[in-house]
């Protein structure tokens, strides 16, 4: 069938076609073998002509080893043959401990294809493809495989699937069933949906760049602000004698700060009275009692204005104010061990805001109400629900809680995003990932408690945003970037790669493509992967449903796979439009 080598490139063969030999196409793809004497070179067939056979070099086997790359070439007198099943197997992998079949190979009559769990896991991964390519299907055959594996038991594995159309569920609500000591938890956006548990994030675990994420903060002096409110928070959420003495204390230096101006009086009153409303104690507020000497007035009566354009009761107003004034609790930080809520931020916003001074500065002051609006704005809506957290806990407890259900670990915890705008969803995925990225960096043993973020739709948040403009970094450039070392894995789905990160990609390793089409997303790809070919991209561009390309540290070399079909399936297949519509 072949021939003698005519030509040899940097990496391509072009061997000749004895004349009158039948010619297959069924050749395209297989793989080849070079002999020369003792030494073996493998390579595939990319291109079948009349005349000339070209066959792409991928590696040598060495004994029982394939090693990728070839740097001497075989002589032209080599001797060219098909690859036989004993070495088929160096490159398909064969069954074994830490080993797991992850499809069969559609080139070799269906031969399976086992993957090595550490180089396929502990390197981030990417799936790519086209809607209707069976993306989301291979992605609940990957997982159930591991799962499913009578030889092997991932009991401690964290996969936290982040769901943005609530696909994933019915593949994994019966893991249980395979193994009892597997099990499945749904957390949802839907209120309706009684499967599920409504996701809940405690707000004090939330940082200031959490809380600018949260508030779409987009100037660096909003940042001030949103550090000094969750300060505040703090102290305020302890509801302790001290706590009501540093509100005291705020109000009195604001109030003190306003009289001590050049304003008039009724100006110097307007902001006073605008102080004590939207920061009120019992001892500042519009009705609280000041005692004189033998008389009492209330506060809004010691702004009365006389002829001479003062306030009758200044010097009252102002030994009672300053008798509040306490410069020692200026240093005071509370303790990060109180819970707090949504209206207590809010409130820890007003103080702020007379705090710092900002109602006497129009750009900061405007800045400032920007976050409080968008504050409000949360706390008056439906998703004021998904920061209620009834009871104070710390990371460590929160993160065991999220894959704890019936006091039993879950291996599998999916978060259901569809009932959510893209924004919030957005931002609740990156508060997750950086929760997870701060726990598992803080291990005593690294990467003792390995975690996998499985993002689907990734191109809504792994993103080139603003991140790194007001925060200095984007968590999952981050997370791609370290994250391996201390066992935070990405596995990014998306079929948008081109709207991806540059960055984060350029960090994945493995990859499993679907069929793509977009001129865009082929061409991103293969300028983003060196080790992305143009014959790869050949390769899926023709593959049919449910089969992707495989490269990577898991792979020895490029390969085409027809992942098994998930049972159960994803909710992810086309509606029946049919069926629809002849309904009567």
């Amino acid at each position: 069938m072949f021939g003698k080598i005519v030509y040899i490139s940097d990496s391509v063969a072009h061997i000749s076609i004895p004349e009158g030999t039948p010619v297959s196409m069924d050749l395209m793809n297989m793989h080849i073998i070079f002999e020369d004497g003792e030494r073996r070179v493998l390579g595939e067939i990319e291109d079948v002509s009349e005349k000339i056979i070209k066959v792409q070099f991928l590696g040598v086997i060495d004994g029982n080893k394939f090693v990728g790359g070839v740097l001497r070439k075989p002589t032209l007198e080599a001797n060219i043959r098909l690859v036989t099943d004993e070495e088929l197997n160096l490159i398909t992998g064969v069954s074994g401990e830490g080993m797991f079949k992850l499809g069969l190979s559609p080139l070799y009559n269906d031969k399976p294809i086992f993957v090595d769990i550490n180089e396929l896991c502990s390197n981030h991964l990417a799936i790519f493809g086209n809607t209707g390519s069976g993306k989301s299907y291979g992605v609940a055959s990957f997982i159930q495989s591991m799962f499913y594996d009578p030889n092997f038991n991932p009991y401690r594995a964290n996969y936290m699937i982040f769901d943005a159309y609530g696909e994933y569920h019915n593949a994994f609500e019966r893991l249980g069933e395979v193994n009892p000591n597997y099990q499945f938890k749904y957390y949802t956006t839907n209120r309706t949906d009684a499967n599920g548990e409504l996701i809940r994030i405690p707000l004090w675990l939330l940082d200031i760049d959490d809380f600018a994420l949260l508030l779409n903060a987009e100037k660096h002096s909003q940042l001030q602000i949103i550090e000094k409110m969750i300060k505040l928070a703090r102290m305020i959420s302890m509801d302790t004698p001290e706590s009501i003495r540093y509100k005291n204390h705020l109000i009195a230096k604001a109030i003190l700060d306003i009289l001590y101006t050049n304003q008039a009086a009724a100006s110097k009153r307007n902001d006073i009275f605008t102080i004590v409303s939207e920061c009120q104690t019992e001892q500042f507020n519009l009705d609280a009692p000041i005692q004189g000497i033998g008389y009492i007035r209330k506060f809004r009566e010691c702004f009365v204005i006389d002829r001479s354009g003062d306030f009758t009761e200044g010097v009252l107003i102002t030994e009672y104010v300053t008798s509040f004034i306490d410069e020692s609790l200026d240093n005071y930080e509370a303790p990060n061990d109180h819970a707090f809520d949504i209206n207590t931020l809010q409130t820890a916003l007003d103080f702020t805001l007379i705090s710092e001074g900002f109602l006497r500065n129009d750009k900061l002051y405007d800045e400032a109400v920007t976050l409080k609006v968008r504050l409000h704005s949360i706390a008056i809506s439906e998703d004021a629900d998904f920061f209620d957290y009834p009871n104070y806990v710390n990371l460590s407890g929160y993160i065991a809680s999220l894959v704890t259900k019936n006091n039993r670990k879950s291996q599998i915890v999916n978060f259901n995003l569809e009932d959510i705008d893209d924004r919030l969803a957005k931002t609740i995925v990156k508060i997750y990932s950086k929760m997870l990225f701060t726990f598992t960096k803080h291990l005593q043993n690294r990467g003792s408690v390995p975690f996998h973020l499985l993002l689907e739709e990734s191109h809504r948040y792994v993103q080139n945003d603003s991140d790194n403009y007001l925060l200095g970094y984007n968590i999952f450039e981050r997370i791609a970037k370290e994250g391996r070392k201390f066992g935070l894995i990405l596995n990014l789905v998306s079929q948008r790669p081109v709207e991806l990160s540059e960055s984060v990609i350029s960090q994945i390793s493995n990859f499993l493509i679907f069929k793509m089409t977009h001129p865009r997303d082929l061409e991103y790809i293969k300028k983003m992967l060196p080790n992305m070919s143009a014959e790869i991209i050949e390769k899926q561009k023709s593959l049919q449903p449910g089969m992707c390309v495989a490269f990577g540290p898991a792979f020895k070399v490029p390969m085409i796979i027809k992942m098994p079909l998930p049972n159960p399936a994803p909710h992810s297949s086309n509606i029946n439009v049919v069926s629809i519509w002849q309904v009567r």
